[in-house]
């Protein structure tokens, strides 16, 4: 983190505490889904929880800035109240490190939607393998637990990546992210 500016840093931590909130705010409908669906009711929104990661790195674009996020956020869930405990810490250093290795395959230079919804799909292929072994899917059958990484899958890379995505160019056409690698972007697209 030698690179970061103080800025970054904040907007950083901003974003985590915020989407902390949201994390917290989405857990009752996760849990509405999987009492009507049963565990993939919770997949089909599983992305919501890797968003800030999607967000920070696509608005900072540093190494790290995916990790950091997440395991942020999932620190300040947990100081919050989230009932999982600190477990939830490691379940955040977990997907966090998922996204963080779409970024790192790229080596950090690109960040086109393509690229944010693999940093999803990422976070949830990490998470799944986490929970299948925290979370005994072992229990369900075959069919039933890839249906539940695909379902998985595809909401990491749209809640996460195309969501994530469109909240940070919204955020840029405003020009409060000017001073960011995001906003300089959005200055040069303006200017073409």
């Amino acid at each position: 983190m030698n690179n970061w500016r103080l800025k970054e840093i904040v907007v950083m931590s901003v974003l985590s505490v915020v989407f902390a909130v949201v994390y917290l705010a989405f857990l009752p409908v996760g849990k509405l889904l999987a009492a009507v669906m049963g565990p993939i009711g919770y997949d089909l929104i599983f992305g919501i929880w890797f968003i800030v990661s999607i967000i920070a790195a696509y608005i900072i674009r540093k190494p790290g800035a995916a990790f950091l996020s997440e395991t942020i956020a999932a620190t300040i869930e947990v100081l919050l109240g989230n009932a999982m405990g600190p477990i939830l810490i490691l379940s955040g250093v977990i997907q966090g490190l998922g996204a963080e290795t779409a970024f790192a395959l790229t080596r950090w230079k690109r960040y086109t939607l393509a690229v944010l919804m693999m940093a999803g799909v990422g976070a949830a292929v990490f998470s799944f393998i986490w929970g299948y072994f925290r979370s005994g899917y072992a229990a369900f059958g075959t069919t039933y637990i890839v249906s539940m990484l695909i379902v998985r899958m595809i909401s990491g890379a749209v809640i996460s990546g195309l969501l994530g995505k469109a909240i940070s160019d919204g955020l840029a056409k405003t020009g409060v992210l000017s001073s960011f690698a995001l906003g300089k972007e959005w200055r040069k697209k303006k200017a073409a």
